[in-house]
């Protein structure tokens, strides 16, 4: 199973893409969320950046304090061992 990060900057507080950069992220179903988040951080050179996380079912939210970015990490269908 893989999620998608995908990293943006904000304008008026929505996703702008303006620039992003992507990661894909391995992981399996019993993976929780936070550790999720966190890989999703790792993967982006994000680690310890603080700030609040939303989750919508099959999305997951990342808005880090006192900037205008953005983090989305969304579940996947690619598999790499069909790669």
């Amino acid at each position: 199973m893989a999620y998608l990060a995908e990293w943006t900057d904000t304008y008026g507080g929505d996703a702008n893409y303006s620039w992003v950069k992507r990661a894909t992220i391995e992981g399996d179903s019993a993976l929780s969320n936070l550790a999720l988040v966190r890989r999703a951080k790792a993967a982006l050179g994000l680690s310890g950046l603080r700030g609040k996380t939303h989750h919508y079912g099959d999305m997951i939210e990342f808005r880090p304090y006192r900037m205008a970015c953005v983090l989305f990490v969304t579940w996947s269908d690619y598999c790499s061992e069909e790669a």
